[in-house]
């Protein structure tokens, strides 16, 4: 006799709708991106990423996974990475951002009216492109990560451009054209992105829906990291639910600043206490 109360059970709802996928099409794609460029996964401990490097370690168990340490991390993916490491033998690598986002932040001046503007490095290149040099020093050019179509307008239309001179270059004949790309031209050329630098990102799940994330992690029994549980308990909306820095400047307006101080109200009070500003977002 079942002891779960009344209700719908999200979870296996959403792991019924990921079974009977075929994700062969998929590990192909990224066996040959390794195999082309070697590189890593950008694991971040978010949903997005975390599927990404459940799907790479299905090709390669090597696979070297490489966390970006902003220094303004939430307390809980810290640990969600390091046991998610001993649990799945990942090949964990974390590379640690110097300065830290913290520092910047407060030497920026921008967050205390008392403190003198200073200019500061770009927080792109310090928190991104910094740590991601390193980490393509170590391990080729290649790069798989979760960033998707559906997050951002931005994202969406950069993706399209890609497909569209993935297509050009590579499709002779392998799959059929048209306007919109058809399934089998995104399926086959889709989630690329050169960048002037020489990286090669290769997102899998580019064209996926935040659903086809959760049913996916859902269906292999993928643990999640804590932060998008507590979020939930907070009462954050659906568009709250993102794993990332504890701080983040394109969520400020969208009440991040008042889960971090519902949720986490230690590290809220530290940061306010080196970031006055802060309590004007709330």
């Amino acid at each position: 006799m079942s002891t779960q109360g009344p209700g719908l059970d999200l979870a296996r709802l959403r792991a019924l709708r990921g079974a009977g996928q075929d994700y062969r099409p998929l590990l192909m794609r990224i066996e040959e991106h390794l195999q082309a460029h070697d590189g890593y996964v950008a694991l971040s401990g978010g949903k997005d990423s975390v599927v990404v490097a459940h799907l790479a370690r299905q090709v390669d168990p090597a696979t070297p996974m490489v966390w970006f340490d902003s220094g303004l991390e939430y307390p809980e993916t810290r640990r969600y990475l390091h046991e998610l490491a001993d649990a799945w033998n990942l090949n964990l690598h974390i590379v640690a951002a110097s300065p830290t986002l913290l520092e910047l932040l407060v030497a920026s001046g921008a967050w205390d009216h008392d403190a003198p503007r200073r200019r500061v490095p770009h927080l792109g290149e310090v928190v991104i492109s910094a740590p991601a040099a390193v980490a393509h020093e170590a391990f080729g050019d290649g790069e798989l990560w979760g960033v998707r179509a559906e997050e951002s307008r931005g994202r969406r239309l950069k993706y399209l451009s890609e497909l569209r001179a993935q297509t050009a270059m590579h499709c002779h004949g392998c799959c059929p054209r048209s306007v919109p790309p058809s399934r089998e031209q995104r399926a086959r050329h889709g989630g690329v992105i050169e960048r002037l630098d020489g990286t090669v990102a290769y997102g899998p799940i580019w064209d996926w829906t935040t659903g086809q994330v959760w049913s996916y992690l859902a269906t292999h029994g993928v643990p999640v990291n804590p932060v998008y549980a507590k979020l939930r308990a907070l009462g954050a909306p659906a568009q709250a639910l993102r794993v990332s820095h504890a701080l983040d400047g394109g969520r400020l307006e969208l009440g991040q600043v008042t889960w971090l101080r519902r949720g986490w109200p230690t590290l809220y009070a530290e940061l306010a206490r080196a970031l006055p500003r802060l309590n004007e977002f709330l």
